[in-house]
């Protein structure tokens, strides 16, 4: 039994946490000897209307508790704070648990059609990994407007949460260099992105990597921001693992989700040394809430790789397995290629998806290990 501390949020984060929650029950269910308690709380844009704070302290409470937390979208651009910034108590939570690891998976979903032509394409399959408490971030709430003339934000590197950055980077490549064994023919490969040849900072990043790098075998090279913007829209096949500072991982991790389809396709984690959280990259989407149009196809995956993220911190095969079921019925669902959601012009919205996601939960052979 694994606690879970429910942030459904706003916009259309409410309506896809619901048959978010149906689903991991139901793998869970059909796996046996696990199961998921979970407990809703509040926090978000909607919270700071109705009760004066964004993320309360007894949400707080509830997630610091939590065994994982799953977290489907906050903020509402209609609902801001008295300087006028969007409320974005998920960027709280990430420095107040020091979840230093945004894990940003970019796979082509079979069925899925993405923008590019090359047939290589459909076998997109990388991970861009995000420092989320420092970089730019770390200016979050602190930033100064001097005399009304200039503006001010300070970027940090430090050498402590980028050597944890880049040995859960490295370990990340390892596992899947392990899971891929004699699967495909796909070679581990881990690369630095940064602006190390303009910025002091980033050349102190790149340094500790190659440091991290010397005890791991897994071949690592580097690559500039802006020429990675361009590789990833040439080659993004070639690439395994990446890891990079917070801002630029903001912005690629976007680009990465439009390869496969868009952000309804793009699941994500932020993961520290005890905590987890677990969300769709995607926002509140409020101009569609309310409408069933919303994809739950990133939440459906997040959920799973919460469960995969519990399976590798208790050692438990029966939560891999229900991860395992979630992503594979997913991949059955779209692989006819007649599952075509709106945002990809087509008419399948909430409602469709997720009948077509549990049929296969419900049907997919339970795969033995």
């Amino acid at each position: 039994m694994y606690s879970i501390a429910v942030f459904p949020g706003d916009g259309i984060g409410t309506e896809i946490m619901t048959p978010c929650l149906e689903l991991l029950h139901r793998a869970c269910e059909r796996v046996g000897n696990i199961a998921l308690l979970t407990e809703e709380v509040p926090a978000g844009a909607r919270a700071y209307r109705e009760l004066g704070s964004a993320l309360p302290e007894s949400s707080m409470q509830v997630a610091k508790a939590a065994d994982a937390i799953l977290l489907a979208a906050m903020g509402d651009p209609a609902i801001r704070y008295e300087d006028g910034t969007e409320i974005t108590p998920q960027i709280q939570l990430r420095f107040d648990l020091e979840l230093y690891a945004g894990i940003r998976p970019i796979r082509s979903i079979p069925g899925v059609p993405g923008p590019l032509s090359d047939s290589r394409a459909k076998a997109i399959d990388f991970v861009l990994v995000r420092e989320s408490v420092e970089g730019l971030f770390a200016s979050y709430g602190k930033g100064a407007i001097i005399d009304n003339k200039e503006a001010r934000e300070t970027l940090l590197i430090t050498r402590g949460i980028s050597e944890k950055l880049f040995k859960a980077s490295f370990s990340l490549a390892e596992s899947r260099r392990r899971k891929r064994a004699g699967k495909d023919s796909r070679k581990a490969r881990m690369t630095c992105i940064d602006k190390a040849n303009v910025f002091t900072a980033f050349a102190f990043f790149r340094q500790i990597f190659y440091e991290v790098a010397e005890h791991y075998d897994i071949p690592a090279d580097h690559a500039y921001v802006d020429i990675m913007s361009l590789n990833l829209l040439c080659k993004p096949w070639e690439y395994d693992v990446m890891v990079t500072e917070n801002m630029f991982g903001d912005i690629l991790s976007d680009l990465g989700a439009g390869l496969i389809g868009g952000m309804g396709y793009a699941p994500s984690a932020d993961i520290g040394d005890r905590h987890a959280v677990f969300q769709p990259c995607h926002g509140s989407a409020p101009d569609i809430a309310g409408k069933a149009l919303a994809n739950p196809t990133a939440m459906f995956l997040s959920g799973a790789m919460m469960l995969e993220w519990l399976a590798e911190k208790h050692n438990d095969d029966n939560a891999r397995l229900a991860a395992g079921l979630i992503e594979r019925a997913v991949d059955a669902a779209f692989a006819q290629g007649d599952l075509v959601t709106a945002e990809l012009g087509g008419s399948a919205g909430l409602d469709e998806v997720t009948r077509a996601v549990s049929h296969h939960v419900n049907t997919l052979y339970v795969e033995l290990l």
